[in-house]
């Protein structure tokens, strides 16, 4: 895969983080500038969750056949489940000339920070409390509490790595989602108006069309 556009935009964080809802506030404001890669996941849909929109939901044979054949960029086992993001996921949106929207977990992170292939942002959603992420989850009524406890866990190490200075290129704490919505699309602005000049030809419109965000 040639790298080609603007630079893809990692995002990533605990479950619970609030990740999900910031990505959503900013595809409904810039439409026409983000468009989201898909994942690849073992794991059972959610209820509501549509194959294909918010994963491609995929057996454990064709995951590892499809790993085989090199046909992704980074992959991760998150609570028994494998995740993984394709290279065909992120070229549909670059042929599209729009910044590549990765939600992955930190193993992922870890795979392609340093890519030269990619060149990601890198940007790590840090919950207020593990106190407020359990209380999160424990909201979904989505988890047995094996399983609860499994991601709490995880989400101590996601936190650990997430904060640790160097591995991300911006840390937004999600206390308030307005003040956290601010930080992430201030961010992201001004990295893509270093872009300018570089034939990214999107970017020029979205920055000129930007206004700064009211709290």
């Amino acid at each position: 895969m040639v790298k080609q556009g603007p630079r893809p935009l990692v995002i990533c964080g605990p479950s619970g983080s609030g990740k999900s809802t910031l990505l959503k506030k900013l595809f409904k404001e810039f439409p026409d500038t983000f468009g989201f890669s898909v994942s690849h996941t073992t794991r059972k849909p959610r209820p509501g969750e549509e194959n294909g929109v918010h994963y491609h939901f995929v057996s454990v044979e064709e995951m590892q056949g499809a790993i085989e054949k090199g046909e992704f960029i980074e992959t991760a086992v998150f609570s028994g489940n494998m995740y993984g993001t394709s290279k065909k996921a992120v070229e549909n949106v670059q042929h599209q000339g729009k910044v590549c929207v990765l939600d992955i977990e930190i193993e992922g992170v870890k795979q392609i920070r340093n890519s030269d292939r990619l060149n990601p942002l890198l940007v790590f959603v840090n919950p207020p409390s593990i106190e407020e992420l359990e209380r999160r989850l424990r909201g979904r009524q989505t988890e047995t509490e094996e399983s609860l406890q499994k991601r709490l866990n995880t989400a101590r190490k996601e936190i650990e790595y997430g904060t640790e200075a160097g591995n991300f290129d911006v840390v937004v704490q999600n206390n308030n989602l307005k003040q956290a919505y601010e930080d992430l699309r201030n961010f992201i602005v001004r990295e893509l108006e270093t872009q300018q000049g570089q034939d990214v030809f999107f970017v020029t419109s979205l920055v000129s069309n930007y206004k700064p965000f009211e709290v």
